[in-house]
């Protein structure tokens, strides 16, 4: 399956149904009169976040999405059928914006998450309606409301608890075949990674999901090399590993270059939690590990790990560090969790049940 992470499409939810003229006329039945019902309402465009999906693919092949028109009323004061949603089922971590690619209309983050994107139009009043003391026999029906059209983007932004950058070639897809079943394609060459992947990597009995993205080069911001437009796969991540080749002539300078264009993308990226990787360290000698820890202590705060993924060597204390930063955002958000299921929580008294009486 290819991977897509952007999407443009056109929705219209359905017009509502028109109101119906009728008269009753039955032979031997006395006050006839109007009985004409209402339309139904038009169907609504609804996007859905779903399990199981990881790309925007279905949405290049189909970008046309057009609800149903609600069943017009009928005689006999019998009102239309409102018409079904239409359901763009998405991937968690959809966005979905408008036309300008800059207003957010819908953001959703958990499976069974739902936003109505377009409402469909409520139906015409039937004749039944306009009936009075004045006006008996009312020869008046409204047509359906229209329903609502625009086009909107869709972009997707996957769902990681850690995500990987470095320069091409400083090992980020090894780390990630090392420490999870994932498999990307790795080889001694840049941009081995052409889309975002996704690891489940576990340490001491938990689990997190680690993303990798495509390596950054200097001026990525501005369109170079594969450019930045996968960094907003990282942007729900909750810590950023660093991994920083260590055969590089300058270590330091790799990691000025990365830390550019994060804060040129800006979105809060250059803000998040960080450790730094140096990989590779089984080519290396440990005296010039040494150093190149010395160097970049002068650069940044981070915590600074000596690695290597192809060797395993120093893996398991990296994973340990991304997950104590991580563990606070786990207990919060369950803490949050647990405060919205306990709102939506009848009242104990309505639980009891009541005792019985005859009466």
């Amino acid at each position: 399956m290819k991977f897509l992470d952007e999407a443009k499409v056109y929705i219209r939810s359905g017009d509502g149904g028109a109101g119906c003229v009728s008269f009753r006329r039955e032979k031997f039945v006395e006050f006839g009169g109007p009985d004409g019902g209402d339309g139904g309402r038009g169907g609504d465009v609804v996007a859905e976040a779903v399990d199981g999906l990881n790309t925007l693919i279905d949405y290049r092949y189909q970008q046309h999405f057009k609800a149903k028109t609600g069943t017009h009323g009928m005689g006999a004061n019998r009102t239309g059928k409102s018409a079904p949603a239409t359901i763009l089922k998405l991937p968690v971590g959809t966005q979905i914006l408008a036309e300008d690619k800059e207003t957010i209309l819908a953001d959703l983050t958990e499976i069974g998450q739902t936003a109505i994107l377009a409402r469909g139009g409520l139906g015409g009043r039937g004749n039944a309606t306009f009936k009075s003391s004045t006006n008996q026999a009312p020869r008046r029906a409204d047509p359906g409301e229209p329903g609502e059209d625009r086009w909107v983007w869709l972009r997707l932004k996957l769902i990681a608890d850690a995500g990987l950058v470095g320069l091409p070639n400083a090992g980020k897809s090894t780390f990630l075949n090392a420490v999870s079943r994932a498999k990307p394609k790795i080889g001694d060459y840049p941009f081995t990674t052409l889309h975002p992947q996704l690891g489940v990597v576990g340490v001491d009995s938990h689990e997190f999901v680690i993303a990798d993205i495509p390596g950054l080069i200097e001026g990525a911001h501005e369109g170079s090399g594969l450019g930045d437009r996968f960094l907003g796969h990282i942007e729900r991540c909750q810590v950023l590993l660093h991994l920083i080749d260590g055969v590089e002539d300058n270590v330091v300078e790799a990691y000025r270059t990365i830390r550019h264009e994060l804060t040129a993308y800006g979105n809060g990226l250059d803000e998040k939690p960080e450790i730094v990787a140096i990989n590779k360290s089984d080519a290396s000698i440990p005296e010039l590990l040494a150093e190149q820890i010395a160097a970049l202590r002068k650069e940044t705060d981070a915590p600074i790990l000596g690695i290597s993924g192809a060797a395993g060597t120093g893996v398991i204390d990296a994973l340990r560090a991304l997950w104590r930063v991580i563990e606070p955002f786990r207990k919060a958000e369950a803490e949050r969790r647990a405060a919205e299921a306990e709102k939506k929580a009848p009242p104990e008294e309505e639980l009891e049940p009541k005792p019985w009486s005859p009466l």
